[in-house]
């Protein structure tokens, strides 16, 4: 994993911890937590506060999340709100703890200036031993303090000035009015500058989890269900395996989720297939331990040549609508048995426009660009069973095609933000029956949109 932390592609835009006072604050919230501390001197957090270097040192890479369901965060700065959240366990995570932040900045702001504020993603339940489990998870709730306890303290500062108000004989209650002088030198002046965090709570209704070997859970949608990366039992009637491509195709098409990338609005498809089909040369050319050369467009088509026959289903399946989509060739017909089925897809805009890109990234493994940006869990573990000359290759195409414009990227290969384009282009005209074997975009006529 050097070759990524060098080019930033692993544990990248992470905060520095180097103060003392800083490693101070952090160690009393960690105490706090965990009833544990660190030694170093210099490391660096994500979002929630975990660093890789203390998870390390304390050979526990959950020493916030030890159940695996209710993640406990430390916020030393705000800066935390643009980092990644590393040892991902639910997708809805990060989203949840960046809103809270930007809910809350001005108050954060002025908390962490004097102490770590701590919390926890409160789930409504408190462990995941069987799938079943998961189905109960409706609800995220965040409540936090600082580690002194200012929000506490305000909120009993506050209770103390209206007591004084609102009684009479407020102004002669020497002991009230030694209670609040004394807590004002801690909180500040709240009538002035208000200290409070309100518990916030957020909807978790559809969402990944790498519990049980990894599960897609939908449940507001038209058809509610739940996908598995593995065989699972315990969740009879709901679960589909990752094996389905028929039954998870029809679903997806039956619940709006997808849409084909040749007909998205504003996405240059051929430019995308032919991306998509360089990454599937580089994988069947390095299984085979053939020269990639300087690995460039060029270098790839010599290999295509090599393999002739050879070439994986999916690199075939793609050319063939590649060539439709440049007006040389017939619409071909894409099932969802096909390989190629679902690196034909893309999410539609909605509001689990990530997670649905992330399922695809699961079922189209090859497409590594989207396996990166969608995925990051997934393509970690594959790259590590990579080959050096593969891995080299793509860390050297995502440094130099995808981080100098991430943004832009994502646009280009996703669309805008959810809510912001919600129109779809016209459905080519069918020449027979739609079936969800032929996929959302169907039969169609050849000629371009």
């Amino acid at each position: 994993m050097k070759r990524l932390i060098e080019k930033g592609l692993m544990f990248g835009n992470l905060v520095e911890v180097s103060s003392p006072a800083l490693i101070d604050r952090y160690n009393r919230a960690l105490a706090h937590l965990t009833g544990k501390r660190t030694e170093l001197t210099d490391f660096h957090i994500d979002i929630s506060g975990f660093s890789p270097e203390v998870g390390e040192e304390l050979g526990d890479d959950r020493y916030l999340n030890p159940n695996g369901c209710n993640r406990q965060f430390i916020l030393l700065t705000t800066a935390q709100k643009t980092s990644p959240l590393l040892n991902v366990t639910f997708s809805t995570s990060r989203g949840i703890l960046r809103q809270f932040i930007e809910a809350n900045e001005a108050q954060l702001f002025a908390l962490t200036a004097r102490d770590a504020v701590a919390g926890e993603l409160a789930n409504s339940v408190f462990e995941v031993s069987t799938p079943d489990r998961l189905l109960d998870m409706r609800r995220i709730t965040i409540e936090a303090d600082t580690i002194g306890g200012h929000v506490a303290d305000a909120a009993r500062l506050g209770q103390m000035i209206d007591r004084f108000r609102k009684e009479p004989a407020g102004w002669r209650d020497d002991v009230l009015i030694a209670e609040m002088i004394g807590m004002a030198k801690k909180t500040g002046d709240v009538t002035r500058v208000p200290i409070a965090l309100p518990k916030m709570r957020f909807e978790q209704a559809n969402f990944w989890t790498s519990h049980f070997g990894g599960l897609y859970v939908f449940r507001d949608v038209k058809l509610p269900a739940v996908i598995s990366v593995v065989p699972q039992s315990g969740l009879d009637g709901l679960v589909m395996t990752i094996a389905e491509r028929n039954r998870i195709a029809d679903w997806l098409e039956r619940c709006g989720l997808v849409e084909p990338i040749v007909k998205a609005r504003g996405m240059d498809s051929a430019a995308v297939l032919r991306q998509k089909m360089d990454f599937i040369l580089v994988d069947a050319a390095d299984a085979l331990n053939l020269d990639l050369g300087l690995a460039t467009r060029n270098d790839l088509r010599k290999t295509a040549r090599q393999l002739g026959a050879a070439l994986p289903q999916e690199f075939q399946g793609l050319s063939r609508l590649l060539a439709w989509v440049e007006g040389g060739g017939d619409w071909p017909r894409i099932t969802s048995e096909h390989p190629a089925y679902f690196y034909t897809l893309r999410a539609r805009p909605h509001a689990d426009r990530d997670l649905v890109n992330m399922l695809l990234s699961q079922l189209a493994p090859l497409d590594v660009r989207q396996m990166f940006i969608t995925h990051k869990e997934l393509f970690y573990s594959s790259y590590a069973t990579w080959s050096d000359r593969k891995r080299g290759y793509i860390a050297d195409f995502l440094e130099r095609e995808y981080m100098v414009d991430k943004a832009g990227a994502r646009r280009a290969l996703f669309g805008a933000e959810p809510a912001m384009d919600e129109a779809e282009r016209a459905a080519p005209k069918a020449k027979s029956r739609r079936t969800h074997l032929a996929g959302p975009w169907g039969p169609a006529r050849k000629g371009r949109r």
